[in-house]
């Protein structure tokens, strides 16, 4: 096996994460993370893999896709997972933890490790030594003068502020109300699902914008917005027929129903290639979750409809990650560089745990030279994997951050009544990834047996 140090840059949890795994698999690893010199405006405490809520973690029931996350997790020994279960207090079915001494645990157990020394101060320069592998694991907060030398080896600027519409469970639109046309027929014909609103109906809409509590920014998250991306309330402040202009617009769509144009429609894209899941385009939004719930099921064709992710805005650095990485998430043009968490585009905590986990599996199968393997596809880290490598999104998709959801998984086979369908899907992942977990414990064996 080749001898080399591994650079790792940022000890938030999918830094923390990947240099674990590293340093466990007997790499010699340096990781640098700018606290307590400098904080991001997140940060408060000199630790690693701050939290800023004790519920951060949110549902442990495993037939939930961050449930079922958590536990493939502690299948395969992950710090961040173990480390939560030791500092846990009560909520219920979900994984909460006292974040004080979290965050000191994973400090404390990266000091522990022989392999792996710890160096503070913020990284402003991404050195081109193509000789040592370097991880990028700097979340979405990424200092400016870091970000500026990112973007020399991207080739393209980083996206700074999320613009993220709301996700929805195809099986949960009525489709005696939805019907399925591109305006004017262009493309497919069929490329997109649309909600009809007569005048009333968008009347109504709008003042449930108008009305609806919205969240408030946090205090590093300025509330600048581009104008192809802003939020729905605020075109609804505009003018009422702003939004009738703008991404509900109804032309070019006859209504089957009535053969008649609508007043305005909700239109709603393939968010996989199995048309498992539907983005409502141009909704992005700062309503809180339970007004975004109570308000978009008052939309025609969505009484029941299930949301597999909610609707944001929120400043935010983050790469194309279909576009610039390989499948090993190195970058393309410099594969010596590998980037983890959050700026590759997952969100969440255990996401960026689960992204730092394969990114360290990745570097050690390529310094044992062997091929990388990634997580199955219909588990809950495979479905992840997926989305940020791009292969489980259809062409011309516009990549944007995602925690983990079941709208990411492959489509069952057959015909699942709603009520059994989470419980389908973690019963298939289980099967699958201890299947490939063994796998993978098997070559490591074999590797130890040949040394």
């Amino acid at each position: 096996m080749e001898k080399s140090i591994i650079s790792v840059i940022g000890a938030g949890l999918a830094g923390s994460e990947c240099a674990y795994q590293l340093a466990k698999r007997g790499h010699s690893v340096a990781l640098s993370e700018m606290k307590p010199l400098k904080r991001s405006p997140a940060h408060h405490s000199n630790d690693f893999a701050e939290l800023v809520c004790s519920n951060s973690f949110r549902s442990d029931n495993p037939e939930s896709a961050i449930g079922l996350l958590h536990e493939e997790l502690r299948a395969v020994e992950s710090l961040i997972l173990t480390c939560a279960d030791e500092n846990r207090v009560p909520a219920g079915d979900a994984l909460a933890v006292d974040r004080t001494h979290f965050a000191r645990s994973i400090k404390d157990r990266l000091k522990s490790l022989s392999n792996l020394r710890i160096s503070e101060g913020e990284v402003t320069e991404i050195a081109d030594l193509s000789s040592q592998i370097t991880v990028i694991a700097t979340g979405p907060l990424t200092s400016d003068r870091l970000t500026q030398s990112l973007e020399s080896y991207v080739g393209t600027k980083l996206y700074f502020y999320d613009s993220i519409a709301p996700i929805v469970a195809a099986d949960s639109v009525d489709m005696s109300i939805a019907f399925l046309q591109s305006r004017y027929n262009k493309g497919g014909g069929d490329d997109y699902l649309n909600l009809p609103l007569d005048k009333e109906q968008y009347g109504q809409f709008i003042s449930d914008l108008n009305t609806g509590e919205k969240v408030n920014p946090h205090g590093f998250e300025e509330q600048i917005y581009f104008e192809g991306c802003l939020p729905i309330e605020v075109m609804a402040e505009r003018g009422e027929q702003c939004l009738a202009f703008g991404p509900m617009k109804p032309v070019g769509l006859l209504d089957p129903r009535t053969g008649q144009r609508p007043y305005a429609v909700v239109q709603l894209r393939k968010e996989d290639l199995a048309g498992s899941s539907y983005n409502m385009v141009g909704f992005q939004t700062r309503l809180t979750w339970t007004e975004q719930k109570r308000i978009f099921r008052k939309l025609p064709g969505m009484a029941d409809a299930e949301l597999l992710r909610m609707g944001q805005i929120h400043r935010n650095t983050f790469i194309d990650s279909p576009k610039l990485l390989q499948r090993d998430f190195s970058l393309r043009e410099h594969p010596w560089l590998f980037f983890a968490g959050q700026i590759t585009g997952v969100e969440g905590y255990v996401e960026s745990a689960a992204s730092g986990y394969w990114v360290a599996l990745a570097i050690d199968a390529r310094l044992r030279g062997r091929p990388f393997v990634p997580p199955p596809a219909s588990s809950s880290m495979g479905s992840l994997y997926r989305h940020v490598t791009g292969e489980a999104h259809p062409e011309g998709h516009r990549y944007q951050p995602c925690n983990v959801i079941h709208g990411l998984f492959p489509p069952l086979k057959g015909k699942i009544r709603k009520p059994e369908k989470k419980k389908k899907y973690m019963e298939r992942a289980r099967i699958d990834f201890q299947s490939w977990l063994a796998d993978l414990s098997g070559e490591a064996s074999e590797e130890r047996r040949t040394a």
